[in-house]
């Protein structure tokens, strides 16, 4: 592979307008694809195989049209201090805003809460349920501010009014800011690590043209593919995020290339015959990752999954194409100042060659931190171990769920209208339960849905059972349950079990049968389903990746090491999330308000992401190690040079990612910044602790072991070279400086 990329990146460098021009095409072709195409669905959640799915189907069959999925708006109304909402005056203003609120031309229907019995015992809070014809992303600007006007006035005449729901919420999200603010901190670590302004644009630059070709090529498909609007927002992030990294290393190691004398062009393909050896195979490892979220078993997930594994296939190709034409564009420019101005690259030889353009060889930081590790070997892999293992511990309680309202901000009207609907009519008021009776065959299907609702109404932990709701066929019914505790609670979830469990008996007594789903249910649903395919999300992908490292490494313990290292940086990083987010240790400092369950998609998100990024840098770090020792040097000498070549660039790398990632834990919505948190402190564990340290003392301690290979396996693994041993043994042509790239000659005295 070595040899073949090595070819590659000389063609490049050697065919740089063509390739640019190249690239330039296919973006082209795909923007244009992309605006030409029908704009992309709003695609309805859905988790096959689940009870809370099933039922939602068998509500659409039964109910044609009743559950279309259109926006709601609660909008909660509270008495001042010791009035009612039955007072005349305040009735009057309710009634009035109500009368409003259905004045909009995409209003379905408003609910009056007086004649609808919506109104608390107490007397002193009622709500009113808006429900629209469209979904929430159609709502018009005009019907929300006509939503919001009607807020707002009933407001002026005494009464508290807080709204909540689907209609509440905004399109859009984080992405922006996000990403405008994770490629300005990116390009200034950049210019600290290569102190050349072209050196840390260059992969700035090549990472945006990989990412606008993902992108476009994504809304281009979107519709023929049934992608929905947020299939891209993983593909966007990760594509900059490895597209950075990637074009990171292959720059480095021309820079290095040419430190030991080589031409430009020589130094482009030594750079993408082996740092593009090892690109290639953490490409790999990063879209088995991705790729084995289809696992899981959401097709939303699995979508998103395959669009960011082509983002970074497309970043790979970026690497290894695009990234050498650029270094023919700007030889010397990426090289740093002091080797640009210094003179050093006055001393050439005959043949154009430079003799020295950057120290290599030399200690620093990497190779200190290095012999450090290299001295006490044990004490800093226990250190390690059992600081990542003691922030583990936390995991074992992790509750998994669905952060709904409450976990916003009390600044938002959704968290005050929720509190208010929780004080005023009990925590569960605000996640009922839907009850689907399929009566179908029975000969008396009220008397077996009475008899139903009757037995889950006797059930601890519910409050109430609303009148049950026929179908026109009189065979199907659906009536609401009201459990006493919140809805992220899990005496809630009991109860969901409960109630399912109670099914066979009440099936056998009455010949019809029941199905729970609701917001509440599903989410329980989605976090048991989630819950169960982690382990087989986790074998699957870490299994493939230690095969795949195997080859790379040709090592039996090193890929061994690589997967039980990222597991415990991952452990680690979910324990963290459960200390803030869920136990609530210094979630003030965060700006989290509320604690609560974690997300149920996070563990599998941190999973998917973090390891991905984690083998980058395994592959980077070692593949370095490898090259040295099988260039002829020892064990933990090859340790020292590989730090002294790639510690730079891994550091580099991971304080770029950390920044990116860290930057959402500004954001005012509870998940992002749950997402935010959970994967910088992942890559900020896995990267200095688990890679930094971890690996060096393993090393150390093995000595020779570590890169032993049983000879059957030896004689069965395909051979790849990613260390580039063939192109050391390849007998070197000299090539010729271009004219336009050679200094001027020096003056003779």
């Amino acid at each position: 592979m070595a040899t073949f990329l090595y070819r590659v990146g000389r063609l490049a460098f050697r065919r740089r307008w063509y390739v640019a021009l190249v690239w330039a095409a296919v973006l082209a072709a795909v923007g244009l694809g992309a605006l030409k195409a029908p704009g992309a669905s709003d695609e309805q959640f859905s988790m096959p195989g689940i009870e809370s799915q099933k039922a939602f189907d068998l509500l659409e069959e039964r109910f044609p049209g009743a559950t279309a999925d259109g926006a709601t708006a609660r909008v909660v109304f509270v008495a001042p201090g010791g009035q009612k909402v039955t007072a005349a005056e305040n009735k009057k203003a309710v009634e009035a805003a109500v009368a409003e609120l259905g004045d909009g031309s995409q209003v379905a229907s408003v609910v009056d809460p007086f004649r609808a019995k919506a109104v608390s015992a107490d007397g002193t809070t009622a709500y009113s349920t808006v429900t629209y014809k469209v979904g929430a992303s159609d709502l018009t600007d005009a019907s929300r501010a006509q939503l919001e006007r009607t807020i707002d006035g009933a407001r002026d005449s005494g009464l508290t009014v807080e709204a909540g729901g689907s209609a509440m919420s905004e399109d859009g999200g984080p992405g922006g800011a996000a990403e405008v603010i994770g490629v300005a901190i990116a390009a200034v670590v950049l210019l600290v690590t290569f102190g050349s302004l072209a050196a840390a644009g260059l992969p700035l630059l090549t990472a945006v043209i990989g990412v606008g070709v993902s992108m476009a090529t994504i809304l281009a498909l979107s519709s023929a593919l049934g992608l929905s609007t947020t299939t891209g927002t993983l593909a966007m992030m990760l594509g900059l995020a490895v597209g950075i990294d990637y074009a990171l290393f292959v720059v480095s190691r021309y820079r290095e290339e040419r430190a030991k004398g080589r031409t430009p062009q020589e130094a482009t393909g030594m750079a993408v015959g082996t740092a593009g050896s090892a690109v290639v195979f953490a490409g790999l490892t990063v879209v088995i990752a991705l790729a084995g979220l289809s696992v899981v078993g959401i097709p939303m997930l699995t979508k998103m999954g395959l669009a960011a594994a082509g983002a970074v296939v497309v970043a790979v190709f970026v690497a290894l194409t695009l990234v050498p034409a650029f270094l023919g564009f700007w030889p010397n420019a990426v090289l740093a100042r002091r080797a640009r101005k210094s003179g050093r690259m006055d001393r050439m030889d005959r043949i154009g060659r430079i003799d020295r353009i950057e120290g290599s060889g030399g200690d620093n930081g990497g190779t200190r931190w290095a012999r450090f590790v290299l001295r006490r070997p044990l004490p800093v892999l226990l250190l390690g171990v059992l600081g990542l293992g003691a922030l583990a511990v936390p995991m074992t309680g992790l509750q998994l769920g669905m952060p709904g309202d409450e976990a916003k901000s009390t600044s938002t009207t959704e968290r005050r209208a929720y509190d208010a609907l929780a004080d005023a009519f009990g925590p569960g008021f605000n996640g009922p339960l839907s009850v689907v009776v399929d009566a179908r065959g029975d000969a008396d299907p009220k008397g077996a849905v009475t008899t139903i609702s009757e037995e889950i109404e006797a059930t601890e932990g519910v409050v109430s059972v609303s009148p049950a709701r026929f179908n026109d066929a009189g065979d199907t019914a659906v009536f609401s349950v009201v459990p006493s505790t919140a809805p992220t609670d899990e005496k809630t979830k009991d109860l969901v079990t409960v109630i399912r469990g109670e099914r066979d008996g009440i099936e056998a007594e009455t010949g019809a049968t029941f199905e729970v789903t609701g917001t509440t249910a599903l989410n329980i649903d989605i976090s048991d389903k989630v819950q169960a395919a982690l382990v087989p999300y986790l074998i699957v992908v870490v299994g493939l990746a230690v095969v795949l490292l195997l080859v790379v490494f040709r090592s039996l313990l090193v890929p061994l090491k690589a997967a039980l290292g990222f597991l415990l940086s991952v452990l680690a990083s979910l324990g963290a999330v459960v200390v803030v987010f869920q136990e609530g240790h210094g979630a003030e400092l965060l700006g989290v308000e509320q604690t609560g369950p974690i997300m149920s998609l996070m563990p599998i998100f941190l999973v998917g992401i973090v390891f991905g990024l984690a083998m980058d840098y395994e592959v980077f770090l070692v593949s370095r190690m490898r090259e040295a020792y099988v260039h002829g040097e020892r064990p933990a000498q090859a340790v020292v040079s590989g730090f002294r070549h790639s510690a730079r660039v891994v550091v580099a790398a991971a304080l770029i990612m950390i920044a990116v990632f860290a930057g959402f834990i500004g954001e005012s919505d509870s998940m992002i910044k749950m997402i935010g948190f959970g994967l910088a402190s992942a890559v900020l564990l896995d990267a200095f602790v688990v890679r930094m340290a971890i690996v060096p003392a393993v090393l150390a301690l093995l000595g020779d072991k570590a890169w032993w290979l049983p000879k059957w396996l030896d004689r069965i693994l395909p051979r790849v070279d990613v260390e580039g041993e063939a192109l050391s043994r390849r007998p070197e042509t000299p090539d010729s400086v271009p004219a336009e790239l050679e200094p001027a000659e020096p003056a003779r005295t």
